[in-house]
């Protein structure tokens, strides 16, 4: 099983995850970017627990936030400055 080691917006250690659980989360997590965008961080939550759930092997929002900061850390989403609470769109945007 392939496996992918995450990075960290500010630096710190990612974690050793499945490749093929990071790629699903990815993949949602763009797709949503690219239809409702600028998005809140509890948003998004709440929307991938909601659709996630009943087809994904893993607790969904640890892998949420594991992926997030990764892309974040990526360059392939970023943060809205001064968002409170803060939201997300893509880098593209």
């Amino acid at each position: 099983m392939e496996r992918i080691e995450t990075q960290h917006p500010s630096g710190k250690k990612g974690v050793n995850i499945e490749l093929k659980k990071y790629e699903f989360i990815k993949a949602f997590i763009l797709d949503l970017l690219a239809h409702q965008s600028p998005i809140t961080f509890k948003e998004m939550s709440e929307i991938g627990v909601k659709t996630l759930s009943d087809e994904f092997d893993g607790k969904v929002l640890w892998y949420l936030v594991t992926v997030k900061l990764d892309l974040e850390a990526r360059g392939l989403i970023r943060r809205v400055p001064k968002s409170s609470p803060h939201q997300l769109t893509s880098a593209k945007t």
